[in-house]
C-alpha cells in the first residue's frame, strides 16, 4: 500500500504562483512515474503533468512554459511550481502514482495505469 498526501494549495490570484507537494509513504519501494491531475466542477480528472524516477517528464498542453514538475526522491515528494495561474486553472489537483514499474512519463500521460490517488487539494485561481 501506498499512502499519498497533497499540500499547498490554496486561493491566489490570475498570475500568481503557488506550489504543490506530495509526500508518498507505505511501500514506496515499487514506485516508478508519479504525477499530478486536476479535476474542475462538473469536468472530468484530467493530466496536468507526469514524472518517473529518473526525472522525465510529461506535460498536458494547458500548462506548458507555466508548470513545473519535479522530484525528491530522498524524500519520496513530488512537487508541482505553478506559475502564471488563470482562472481555468481551478480545480481540486490529485497526486498518483502509476503501477507500472518500468513505465514512461508519456505513457503515464496518455494511458495511465493508476494504482494509488491521493485525496486532492483545492486550488482557485480569482480573476
Amino acid at each position: 500500500q501506498v499512502q499519498l498526501v497533497e499540500s499547498g494549495g490554496g486561493l491566489v490570484q490570475a498570475g500568481g504562483s503557488l506550489r504543490l507537494s506530495c509526500a508518498a509513504s507505505g511501500s514506496i519501494f515499487s514506485i516508478n512515474a508519479m504525477g499530478w491531475y486536476r479535476q474542475a466542477p462538473g469536468k472530468q480528472r484530467t493530466l496536468v503533468a507526469t514524472i518517473t524516477s529518473g526525472g522525465t517528464t510529461n506535460y498536458a498542453d494547458s500548462v506548458k512554459g507555466r508548470f513545473a514538475i519535479s522530484r525528491d526522491n530522498a524524500k519520496n515528494t513530488v512537487y508541482l511550481q505553478m506559475n502564471s495561474l488563470k482562472p481555468e486553472d481551478t480545480a481540486v489537483h490529485f497526486c498518483a502514482v502509476d503501477g507500472r514499474p518500468h513505465t514512461t512519463a508519456q505513457a503515464m500521460g496518455s494511458v495511465p495505469h493508476i494504482t494509488y490517488w491521493g485525496k486532492g487539494t483545492l486550488v482557485t485561481v480569482s480573476s
